[in-house]
């Protein structure tokens, strides 16, 4: 009972602490481009994602490597939270030099370059707080990361806010994420030192081993964090700042479903890993039902944007932002993918094949970067766009292959045929709104009140209750 209630808390702790982050993360991006503009949000979007690159590469792999060993050996929690932390802080010290000299050898403007200065300073205290956080998450204290996390999240949304109100640039709303992330790093200290008694030595050859050991993870995360970027920086050598701006807004808006993905994924993983012992058809039945779950939540969702989006980023942004709207639309088509990549990664790791998720990491990567700088410095905007489905589908294509030459084959037809009926009707409601020439809240209030309705009702007739339904509310 006590084991299910830490399990609990601890979910709904990581999930509080995500949404928060996401939220905050929109709402900010939303309010940068209505009131200060594309270009500043270009330049926002172009520091963080120097900033989120860097900070990734010089801390995650740690963190991943740190959760694992305390969970095994609690006992030298101490050992880890000091010799860690001061080899964490020579990384990331490392890290922010780096990303100092790269920005200034590229060709970006001296306001571009002064944020992408200033935000890199969020490095180094960002990676000394996921050192705590690795802590606690082995030790499943998450609640604590929430404690300390959350409010500042929240907090730091007014204040930029109210400075946006008052005319302050970029470089100020970099130095209100610098001062913030601060902030958790000694809110962490100050709750560790609660339940970590740290004995303040260094243990070189702790360090070097630990070097060794987290090489596997470094290359993973430093891959990762760059596929998942690597739109903008060829945006920023072949673009504008104002380019950046409307294509990170654009990417804000897959946002919710791919937290939705990740979370369904992770509390399907459990399951599917313990499912490698009970028979291929067990795993099968869990991989497909989370499939189509999420592909009832992506393929409507990619119809209404092809209806609706340019009227949605104008809605949400500002008008400028209209000519995005073709660029939506072509990202939007990912989401035809995305479900399978989400799901089938996670089905792939639990049969002891991660080497896989490694490999398409790579590929992406590189195939990528190739695409992206024939692409965009062709078609600027709308390559970026082409760029993230090719690599959408590049993905899909090598998940789906060595799931059925490695696990086992999929019904696809089984899989996509309620998702597809579901959203073949939300086409015919907005073609017949869009005819109706109605307020723009308005539709989309009544598409959701319609895809609330046909999910509900593909769930009844799945669960094989509908002739239940039918004799106690029509022939009533």
């Amino acid at each position: 009972m006590l084991k299910n209630r830490k399990l609990i808390t601890n979910s709904v702790s990581m999930v509080v602490n995500r949404l928060a982050q996401s939220i905050t993360a929109f709402v900010l991006t939303a309010s940068i481009a209505r009131i200060l503009g594309a270009e500043v949000l270009g330049q926002y979007l172009l520091a963080f994602t120097y900033y989120f690159i860097f900070v990734n590469i010089a801390s995650q792999g740690l963190k991943t490597l740190f959760t694992r060993e305390i969970a095994r050996e609690p006992e030298k929690t101490p050992l880890y939270l000091i010799s860690g932390t001061w080899l964490q802080l020579i990384f990331s010290c490392l890290s922010y030099v780096l990303l100092v000299i790269i920005v200034f050898l590229l060709p970006y403007t001296s306001e571009t370059s002064t944020a992408c200065y200033i935000m890199g300073l969020t490095i180094i205290p960002f990676s000394l707080s996921n050192i705590t956080e690795a802590i606690f998450q082995a030790k499943e204290k998450m609640h604590l990361i929430a404690l300390a996390t959350v409010p500042v999240y929240v907090i730091r949304l007014f204040i930029m806010l109210w400075a946006m109100q008052r005319n302050y640039g970029v470089d100020y709303l970099a130095a209100i994420l610098v001062i913030s992330e601060s902030v958790i790093l000694g809110i962490e200290w100050i709750l560790i030192t609660k339940i970590v008694k740290a004995k303040w030595q260094i243990d070189r050859d702790f360090v070097w081993k630990t070097i060794k050991n987290a090489r596997t993870f470094f290359a993973i995360e430093g891959l990762a964090v760059v596929n998942a970027r690597i739109q903008i920086l060829i945006l920023s050598l072949s673009g504008s700042e104002f380019v950046i701006g409307v294509y990170g807004g654009i990417i804000q808006l897959f946002q919710p479903f791919l937290i939705i993905a990740n979370s369904i994924g992770i509390a399907m993983f459990p399951g599917l890993s313990k499912a490698v012992n009970q028979g291929r058809d067990k795993q099968r039945n869990i991989i497909e039902k989370c499939i189509e779950i999420l592909l009832t939540i992506g393929l409507p969702l990619c119809v209404g944007l092809l209806f609706i989006g340019k009227n949605l980023l104008v809605f949400i942004y500002n008008p400028s932002f209209a000519q995005g709207s073709l660029a939506l639309s072509i990202i939007a088509i990912s989401l035809i993918f995305l479900p399978f990549n989400q799901s089938l990664s996670f089905l792939l790791v639990a049969n002891g094949f991660e080497i896989v998720n490694l490999r398409q990491v790579a590929i992406n990567t590189i195939l990528g970067s190739l695409l992206g700088l024939i692409l965009v410095s062709q078609y600027n905007l709308l390559g970026a766009a082409i760029m993230a489905l090719l690599m959408s589908f590049i993905a899909f294509s090598q998940y789906l292959y060595f799931t059925y030459t490695l696990v086992f084959p999929l019904n696809l037809w089984r899989i996509i045929r309620s998702p597809l009926i579901i959203s073949i009707l939300m086409a015919v409601v907005f073609m017949v709104l869009e005819t109706s020439h109605l307020n723009f809240l308005l539709t989309i209030a009544i598409a959701t009140c319609c895809y609330i309705l046909f999910v509900s009702f593909s769930s009844i007739h799945a669960l094989g209750k509908i002739h239940i339904l039918w004799e106690k509310v029509v022939k009533r």
